[in-house]
């Protein structure tokens, strides 16, 4: 016999039910849908010191993620100057500061029909967690994560554009005045990423067709 024999094991009982928790649709994509892919390759900006792309739309049947990646090369900038880029480039939010001036990183869109979003007012994963339904449409900001040299900053991030774009031209908006990147837009189509939007597809149809 042995120490812990002595000690016997409590029964347990039944282990309670976990919920899994799932985004409301204005705060990121649903979880068992593979979107469909659609390859943009646009320079949002490019400077001597700069450049910002936005790479691919990723379409889900209630919206879209844009990837974006970002890479700032070292110029004429003291030790100083550029270790104060460090920081703020590494600054929860990307360097998003409540009640200051704007001069963090921000992007917008402005729909065909007029209706515009924004990152501009709320942190990062803004929407994550809301319950309250925001008036469409909205648009938050993910930090992908970056990387850091002495002479180069680089990093990646996500749009979650709620709901998909009506169809027509519309315009992605960036501004990034700490880096030296005044407001810029590029034109998107709205409606190829609608139609791109037939190509999603469920990880089980069938379930799908059940809870339809």
């Amino acid at each position: 016999m042995t120490f812990f024999q002595d000690f016997p094991i409590p029964p347990s009982g039944p282990k309670p039910p976990s919920a899994r928790f799932v985004p409301p649709p204005w705060a990121g994509p649903p979880a068992y849908e593979l979107p469909a892919v659609v390859h943009i390759g646009k320079f949002l900006h490019r400077g001597p010191a700069m450049v910002m792309v936005l790479r691919s739309v990723e379409v889900f049947s209630t919206g879209c993620y844009f990837n974006l990646s970002w890479v700032f090369r070292r110029g004429e900038e003291t030790e100083e100057d550029w270790a104060e880029k460090h920081s703020l480039f590494f600054q929860p939010g990307m360097g998003f500061r409540r009640g200051t001036d704007q001069s963090w990183l921000m992007f917008g869109v402005e729909l065909s029909d007029g209706s515009k979003a924004s990152t501009g007012n709320r942190p990062p994963h803004g929407f994550m967690g809301t319950n309250e339904e925001p008036d469409p449409p909205t648009l938050a900001l993910n930090n992908g994560g970056g990387s850091g040299a002495d002479d180069e900053l680089a990093g990646t991030g996500t749009l979650w554009l709620w709901p998909l774009p009506p169809a027509g031209d519309f315009r992605l908006v960036a501004q990034w005045t700490d880096f030296g990147m005044e407001e810029t837009s590029i034109e998107l189509d709205g409606g190829l990423l609608r139609t791109a939007a037939e190509g999603v597809q469920p990880f089980w149809p069938e379930e799908d067709s059940r809870n339809a």
